[in-house]
């Protein structure tokens, strides 16, 4: 049985509505796509050829893009605890789908990096933020679950819109294609935001009034106490935790290695003996594996402490790393791929939902913005780090294994992180449950 935000047991019309956000917010996530690198992917050789501009200038404009847009994500994450997400998504779909028609017209390297800025930071970052934050916000009973739902529909969505953009872009061009996504993320997520959500109020005026700002003589950190026995931090007392930054060390640990193998996969597993067809396909037992294991660990974070299912994917991030020099052509390369998919399906079905148990709703916006502009942000680093390692090396197989130490301490960091709840009860501090 689901559960309103105050805590009280809905009638099975409000669980019935509580479950149709988890649907509203797959399709924003699905919506994500067109601001997504495998998406983007399938422009690139397009790019390079109707610009004029070499494949490392299209690989530093996109870094500078995503850097940019990252930036942005605490903001974005303040408004939606603010104006509620409903107002924000539709300010945020506006924004995409114009960015998208924009960058359509670019000819040139600067207005090429203009539109990476806007598509990363209102695809890749905001409208995801709003799409899980509009489910952690709302269902708090198998929490977990739900938001996992949630990710494995964005997952699904994603991983199948190169299959569709590279067919349209064959037939029509990329401006053609990219003015197409801009048209649709404004005929499919604004109508869900503005029509489908129109239910959902603002939140309530004390959230905010005199909180984040400056003034004399007040505990800035603690959000007032109210009805709901959930925790009340508020984003700076939050990232003052250790736990705060157990779960953004394995966001930002799960974002920077996976993004760098799957960059480089060809090349990666083409020194293991695959052929570039082979580790091509190698992302549909990531991509399987990642569906299934983001509903798994979404339904467990509902039965064990979530620090401990970051603990688990940082587990299966180390191995899969650790095992590549391992890797051989068959079944070797296909347990690589399963594990892999499994630790990026399992951060991202558990990082909402351990920011929520840990933290509260109330500012769940401005926290997972933070923790979302570092996860973002370590993807752009990635591949840097990778190819920058290789030339040192000679090698991918000793890079990535001494990559595989970093989410092994972050396994330690999480396993020793104090839960933030006791100490903020110990203290007496308001809104601790």
């Amino acid at each position: 049985m689901l559960f309103t935000a105050q805590g009280r047991r809905p009638s099975t019309s409000t669980a019935g509505r509580s479950w149709s956000l988890v649907v509203w917010a797959g399709i924003a996530s699905i919506m994500t796509a067109p601001g997504q690198t495998a998406a983007i992917s399938v422009f690139t050789d397009s790019l390079i050829d109707s610009l004029g501009i070499g494949r490392t200038q299209l690989s530093v404009s996109y870094l500078v893009g995503t850097l940019a847009g990252a930036a942005a994500m605490p903001w974005v994450g303040r408004a939606l605890d603010r104006f509620g997400v409903r107002v924000v998504m539709a300010a945020i779909a506006a924004l995409f789908g114009a960015v998208l028609i924009g960058i359509s017209f670019a000819t040139d390297i600067v207005g090429l990096t203009a539109g990476f800025v806007g598509i990363r930071m209102a695809g890749q970052g905001a409208l995801g933020l709003a799409a899980t934050t509009l489910v952690a916000k709302h269902v708090t009973e198998r929490r977990g679950l739900a938001l996992g739902v949630t990710a494995a529909a964005g997952s699904a969505g994603i991983s199948l819109a190169p299959v569709l953009l590279e067919r349209l872009v064959s037939a029509y061009g990329i401006a053609a294609v990219w003015r197409l996504e801009g048209l649709a993320v404004w005929v499919i997520v604004l109508p869900v935001a503005l029509l489908a959500l129109r239910h959902l109020g603002r939140p309530p005026a004390h959230r905010w009034a005199g909180q984040e700002r400056e003034s004399g003589g007040r505990d800035q950190d603690t959000a007032p106490a109210g009805p709901d026995p959930e925790p009340a931090f508020t984003a700076r007392a939050a990232v003052r935790t250790a736990m705060f930054w157990a779960i953004a060390s394995g966001l930002a640990a799960a974002g920077m290695l996976t993004t760098a193998v799957n960059f480089h996969q060809v090349s990666v597993l083409g020194e293991q003996g695959l052929s570039a067809t082979e580790a091509a396909a190698n992302f549909i037992p990531q991509t399987v594996a990642g569906l299934l294991s983001t509903l798994a660990v979404g339904a467990l974070a509902d039965r064990i402490a979530p620090k401990y299912a970051v603990a688990l994917s940082m587990l299966l991030l180390a191995a899969s790393l650790a095992a590549l020099p391992l890797v051989r052509p068959g079944w070797a390369a296909i347990g690589y791929g399963l594990a892999l998919g499994c630790s990026a399906g399992s951060i991202r079905a558990v990082e909402a939902a351990a920011y929520a148990h840990y933290f509260g709703t109330g500012h769940l916006g401005a926290i997972r913005g933070i923790a979302t502009m570092i996860s973002v942000g370590s993807t752009a680093f990635g591949p840097l780090a990778l190819s920058f390692g290789h030339d040192l090396a000679g090698n991918y197989a000793t890079v990535v294994t001494v990559f595989a130490a970093l989410p092994v301490a972050v396994v330690v960091f999480a396993a020793l992180a104090p839960d933030p709840r006791r100490g903020r009860s110990a203290t007496g501090a308001g809104g601790a449950g």
